[in-house]
Parts: structure tokens; C-alpha cells; sequence
């Protein structure tokens, strides 16, 4: 489902249809509640919804943590390849060494993750199903993974990619409704068997044009009453699914597998916190010092450049980085996440040293000038080494912070600890065990930093009359 072009309060697709024939078959008026793909599940859980429609995919994980439909739709896992490459890249065996995209949460990224071990390829995970294309059509991503219907869709709307005739899987789309909702399910199954016998459900189909041969043999077996398994075949991928670190055995076998992806996201974050942060010390110490020091036209320069990136939300700046700017310039991804970062927090490090500059008394200064030291010897003998003190604490509260907002560069296919443990929770069915290590590892990462700036403050504290 998409927002109408004509009317973007208006949402528009074949699962709103179907959420409508439902709806319609209880004597109910449908009215959605628009929450991110990833948070469905718990959103229909903690009951903001009674069901969850959005092309979700059946699966052993989603059977045993929610009530699950009868599947309405059969899909397939298709790969997309740039026009020029479709006879390079015909299967994920082809793309050993390459980058592959698709949307997170996903049987694809399931898949992805397996043949990142068999076929040392790379998978990157989206928040959406379109930047997985865009980023393919500006040489970001090799190829991309994802349900033919999403595919043809994009294809639609794009050209100068192939979609590969060849399935890598076969899965269902279903609703999910909570556990304790089981009983509403049978009533939604009914409706659902009794569009697919009078053709309401190919007639929905059929009119946003993803009807094809797969529906009447799924249609078939559903009435008849045939078992339907969360996943019908893998090929190309070896046990892709079984190899899912969540999708069999117990939360702490999924624990013991999930942990060392958990600690390489951690890396990830500690890496670019860093790096971020020692660059936005720079820049803050030359912005801070052109506004105290500058000219009046480099001050309202700087001035202008630090309330517009405080003015505006730091997602904002790092999808202008990455996606707003890529026609001129393709940053990667760490490297739009590194720049994001920096340049925000330049912005705010700036005004805690130029506040402790300017704190520093006029007294000294005047004094310092009179028995014959020079500007710069002022500003590195007297002003600078008090300002550094009073800006101390700041800073490390700032690093702190920014080892916190590490967590907005996923939505640049970064996969830093918090996507990581998203990711992990959508496979485990639920938030408990992997929120608790998530925090458990910003802890370990942001305390250490904590008492190191603690242990400086003490050593360089002003000496007291």
C-alpha cells in the first residue's frame, strides 16, 4: 500500500482493498493506523490494530508469536540487476564480492544474510522498498532482492533494470492479528475463503495488475484445504531459511547466534561515533573561534550555518546527504552517516566552545596582552587551556549523545547496533531479550567514556583559592 498520487491523504494498493472486503465482511468501516513495516507485528500485538496488512510474509517465526490468515497471495523472490549486467548477474552465485539490497525484516534479507555465508556477497538493508532501486540505478547496490510484486511495481515507474525470470523463493502474504485474537482470525479466514470462491479477491488482484498463473493454483489449495508451509522452497540458497538465527530453537540459541552480529554492529557504531566526533571537534573549535575572532561577515557566515543545522532535524541532513545530492555527488553509505554526524554536531560543539571562550575574564585577557603575549599565545596559554576545562563535561555529554544518534545513519543502510537489534527482534517475535542486550551494549560502550571524562575533569579541574 502507497499514498495516491492524486490525494496523498488517500491510501491506495490491493492490501487496502482486501482490509476493506474484510472490514466490509465483520459490518465494520475500515481506518488505518500507519506505523513502520518493521514495528507491525508489535504494533498489532500491543493491540493498536486488530490486524496487520502490509505484504507480510508468512513465517515460521511470525506463526509461533502471532495468529497468522490463510495466505491471500502467492509471491516470489526475484532478483534486479542493472540493464547492462542482466547476463552477469543472473543468480545470487553470480554476486560473490557485490552488494545486494533489499527491504529489512524480510524472507529476502533472510535469504541475503545466508548467502552472505555461501556466496560472500553483501546484503544491505533498506526502510523502504524504492531506495533499494534508486541506490541499483546509481551503482550503490549490485542488485536488488525483493517480492516480484514490489519489482514490477518499481518497474513501472523506473527504467534501466531487469528483473531475472528465475525465482530465488516462494512465499505467501498474510495478516497478522495477536495471539489472543484467534478467534477474530477464523472469522477473517472465512471472508478471505469466500473472495477467493466468487472472485472478488482475483477481481482486486487483477485491477492493480499482480494477478498471474501462482493465485489460482494457491487459491485451490487453500480451499481445499491443503497445509500450506511459511515457506514453500528455497533455490539458489542453501537451507536459507533453517540458517535463520531466529527462525528455529530458543531465545538463547537465538541469542548465541544473533550475539556476534550484534557486537560487529556494535563496532559499527563505536567506529563511527568516533570518527564523527573527532571531526566535529575540529570543526567546532574552528567555528567557535572564526565567531569569536572572525570578521562581521565570516561571523554571520558561520552564525547562519549554525542555526540553520541546529534549526533542522538531523534525519533531514543525512538524507540530504545521501539521497538529496547523489545526481552530483554518491557519498557510500558510512561515509554520508560520518559526514551527517559531524556536521551536525559541529554546529552544537561550536557554541559550547565559544561560550567557554567567551567565559574566560576579561581581566586575564587584558593582563596577558599587557606583559606582551601575542593573540595566538593568548588564545593557547591563557583562554584555551580554561575553556577547554568548562567545556569538558559538555563534550562528553555530547559524545554521549552522539554515540545515541549513531542509530538514525540506519536509515542510510547502515547497519549499526540498534538495526541490527531491530532486526533481531522482528525474527524473535519480540523486543525483551534483544532490547535488553542492545542496552547492555550502549552501556558498556558510553560508561567507560563517562568515568575517562570524569577521571580528566578531576585532573584538570581548575585549582580551587
Amino acid at each position: 500500500m502507497e499514498a495516491s498520487p492524486q490525494n496523498p491523504d488517500t491510501l491506495v494498493g490491493f492490501d487496502v482493498e482486501i482490509a476493506d472486503l474484510l472490514a466490509r465482511g465483520l459490518g465494520l468501516q475500515s481506518r488505518f493506523v500507519l506505523v513502520t513495516f518493521a514495528s507491525i507485528d508489535q504494533s498489532v500485538a500491543r493491540g493498536d490494530a486488530e490486524i496487520g496488512l502490509s505484504g507480510l510474509e508468512d513465517s515460521a517465526v511470525r506463526r509461533r508469536s502471532m495468529s497468522v490468515t490463510i495466505p491471500y497471495y502467492e509471491f516470489r523472490e526475484v532478483l534486479s540487476v542493472r540493464d547492462g549486467e542482466a547476463g552477469r548477474y543472473q543468480r545470487l552465485a553470480d554476486l560473490a564480492g557485490r552488494r545486494v539490497g533489499t527491504l529489512g525484516n524480510t524472507l529476502a534479507y533472510d535469504i541475503l544474510l545466508a548467502a552472505e555465508r555461501e556466496h560472500r556477497l553483501t546484503a544491505v538493508a533498506y526502510e523502504d522498498d524504492v531506495h533499494p532501486f534508486s541506490d541499483l540505478m546509481l551503482g550503490r547496490v549490485d542488485a536488488v532482492l525483493l517480492d516480484n510484486v514490489l519489482a514490477e511495481r518499481r518497474r513501472r515507474r523506473m527504467t534501466g533494470f531487469t528483473i531475472q525470470p528465475e525465482s530465488v523463493a516462494i512465499g505467501h502474504y498474510v495478516g497478522v492479528l495477536s495471539k489472543a485474537n484467534a478467534p477474530l482470525r477464523d472469522q477473517l479466514n472465512d471472508i478471505l475463503r469466500g473472495a477467493m470462491r466468487d472472485g472478488t479477491l482475483e477481481r482486486v488482484f487483477r485491477k492493480w495488475e499482480v494477478w498471474n498463473d501462482d493465485q489460482p493454483r494457491l487459491h485451490s489449495r487453500v480451499l481445499n484445504g491443503d497445509a500450506i508451509a511459511a515457506v514453500d522452497g528455497v533455490t539458489g540458497v542453501t537451507g536459507a531459511l533453517a540458517e535463520n538465527p531466529a527462525a528455529a530453537g530458543s531465545w538463547w540459541d537465538a541469542t548465541l547466534s544473533y550475539l556476534p552480529l550484534l557486537l560487529r554492529a556494535s563496532i559499527v557504531t563505536i567506529a563511527l561515533s568516533c570518527l564523527s566526533m573527532a571531526l566535529a571537534v575540529v570543526l567546532g573549535v574552528l567555528i567557535a573561534s572564526g565567531r569569536v575572532y572572525g570578521g562581521a561577515l565570516l561571523r554571520s557566515a558561520l552564525t547562519a550555518y549554525v542555526e540553520l543545522i541546529r534549526g533542522t532535524p538531523v534525519l533531514l541532513q543525512l538524507f540530504v546527504l545521501y539521497y538529496g545530492i547523489a545526481a552530483a555527488v554518491r557519498l557510500p553509505a558510512f561515509m554520508a552517516a560520518f559526514l551527517g554526524l559531524a556536521l551536525n554536531y559541529a554546529a552544537y560543539e561550536s557554541e559550547i566552545y565559544r561560550s567557554a571562550l567567551e567565559g574566560v575574564s576579561v581581566g586575564q585577557l587584558e593582563a596577558a596582552r599587557t606583559l606582551g603575549l601575542s593573540e595566538p599565545q593568548v588564545l593557547s596559554l591563557i583562554r584555551g587551556p580554561q575553556a577547554f576545562r568548562v567545556a569538558l563535561a559538555p563534550m562528553t555529554n555530547d559524545f554521549v549523545a552522539l554515540l545515541k544518534d549513531s542509530s538514525l545513519v540506519s536509515v542510510l543502510t547502515v547497519m549499526e547496533l540498534t538495526k541490527q537489534t531491530q532486526i533481531f527482534a522482528t525474527n524473535l517475535g519480540s523486543w525483551v531479550l534483544p532490547g535488553v542486550l542492545c542496552a547492555a551494549l550502549y552501556l558498556a560502550m558510553s560508561l567507560p567514556l563517562s568515568a575517562l571524562a570524569r577521571s580528566l575533569e578531576q585532573r584538570w579541574k581548575a585549582p580551587t583559592a
